[in-house]
């Protein structure tokens, strides 16, 4: 129905959130993911076999977080980091993503430090951050506070100085000279590992058990999985979950990546969001793609949405760059659509800097200004079911016609959990009666300061929990 005037203006007092005012392991710029991974719209079989990935429960309303161990503070080591995990446990952060902690190879290293994504030792812990135990440590106290931690894994290529390369040289593909070879030209720093030789497979999996019989972690981010056969990946995580219940991520944006990983980037989106900053995309592009995407993903994918990362934010640049006034719409936006939202090392305190790849770069950590902000999107989506990622989470459907007016609105259900998601792209308030078709009902977490009467602000969103 549509809502009558008293209704209406009584319902102001009963809005649920927020408003605006409150390679992967990439080695070089020159290197776009765009280029080692399809977007979704890549026609696709659209539901592969899941029998591999079930998820575990603990997935379906977590935030993650990606830690960047050298730039998060002065001595980026991860006896340091660890002081902020109560930190991050208070702001809602669920699970932590540690970018490589493996030592960096120095033959062909790009910068004084070189890359996380050039790993000389996949069984040990870079001098730099700390030693094997502190990484353990960290991983203790993280469970002890109910958070999990998963580690970044490099399976398609290692350091040219990494072991493996001495003692087993057929474990890398070579060119007609007999020479080790980079996956391309630009990732120089690089070795391509060789998935034809079985070997070197069976030594890539006992590295990744490893993590989890000595730290205990649970579970890994894949870097450029696509790059990496989808066979090595099944039959891996198959293994993987004999020993524990792991949540897999794969950094590619395919739906068969799902055939045994849980969730995967989701590039398409973050592309679209991108093309909207720059003026060249418009919100009902990004409704065509969520459309598209929806249909071809099984309801139990979760797909990772980010407006940052750290190939994001060093390469293409910072939200602030990025998105301007429309940062926070999509900062929210991301814990709104299906899938499970990503924070990077120093967002919550306006990452208006691009962090350096391979040289010391600490974050300036300001006055944690979105320290509120992304504390009550997090609170909003582990309390509310129809918000939650995977199978776990409720329906998705777009509210009105089209975008035309610069609105965009959209409901998640699930059973009697209805969330109602709107937001204004435009530079001016707009009347926004024609979304409100439901009475949000009494609980109010937090009041949206520029909602009044139909007004939605310029640039800003507000999330209602609606009756049905």
């Amino acid at each position: 129905m549509v809502m009558k005037t008293k209704t209406f203006l009584s319902a102001i007092f009963s809005v649920l959130l927020l408003n605006s005012c409150g390679g992967g392991g990439q080695h070089d710029a020159s290197v776009d993911t765009d280029t080692v991974a399809p977007a979704a719209s890549t026609p696709e079989v659209a539901h592969p076999d899941n029998s591999l990935n079930d998820a575990p429960e603990w997935a379906g309303p977590a935030t993650m977080y990606e830690v960047n161990v050298r730039q998060f503070s002065k001595d980026g080591t991860l006896n340091t980091f660890s002081k902020s995990i109560p930190r991050l446990k208070n702001m809602g952060v669920d699970i932590l993503w540690f970018m490589p902690v493996q030592p960096i190879g120095v033959e062909n290293r790009k910068g004084s430090l070189g890359s996380y994504y050039s790993i000389s030792d996949y069984t040990a812990v870079n001098p730099e951050f700390g030693t094997m135990d502190d990484f353990k440590k960290t991983v203790k106290m993280a469970h002890s506070m109910g958070m999990k931690v998963i580690l970044d894994w490099v399976a398609n290529h290692s350091a040219f100085d990494n072991a493996w390369a001495k003692d087993h040289p057929e474990w890398y593909t070579q060119d007609e000279n007999g020479n080790i070879i980079p996956p391309n030209p630009d990732w120089s720093d690089v070795a391509d590992l060789n998935y034809d030789n079985e070997d070197m497979r069976k030594a890539m999996l006992d590295a990744m058990k490893f993590w989890i019989t000595e730290a205990d972690i649970d579970g890994f981010r894949c870097d450029v999985a696509g790059e990496v056969p989808q066979d090595f990946w099944d039959d891996a995580i198959r293994e993987l979950r004999g020993m524990k219940e792991v949540f897999m991520l794969a950094e590619w944006d395919e739906p068969m990546m799902h055939s045994s990983f849980n969730a995967s980037y989701a590039w398409g989106f973050h592309h679209q969001l991108m093309e909207i900053g720059k003026g060249a995309h418009n919100l009902d592009d990004l409704r065509k793609f969520l459309v598209e995407e929806d249909e071809k993903y099984a309801d139990d994918a979760f797909k990772l949405r980010f407006t940052t990362n750290h190939d994001e934010n060093t390469w293409k640049g910072s939200e602030t760059e990025l998105f301007g006034p429309l940062t926070r719409n999509f900062q929210a936006l991301i814990f709104a659509t299906p899938g499970i939202p990503l924070m990077y090392s120093g967002q919550e305190s306006v990452l208006d800097q691009r962090l350096e790849f391979f040289e010391k770069d600490e974050i300036d950590w300001k006055r944690y200004a979105l320290v509120d902000f992304f504390s009550k999107l997090n609170e909003i989506k582990a309390e509310n079911p129809a918000l939650h990622g995977g199978e776990f989470g409720g329906s998705f459907s777009f509210v009105g016609e089209d975008c035309s007016n610069g609105v965009m609105a959209f409901d998640r259900i699930k059973g009697e959990n209805h969330v109602r998601f709107i937001m204004n792209c435009t530079d001016a308030a707009q009347d926004i009666t024609a979304y409100l078709d439901g009475t949000p009902n009494d609980l109010s977490l937090m009041d949206g300061t520029n909602f009044s009467g139909p007004n939605l602000g310029a640039y800003d969103f507000v999330m209602l929990q609606m009756n049905e």
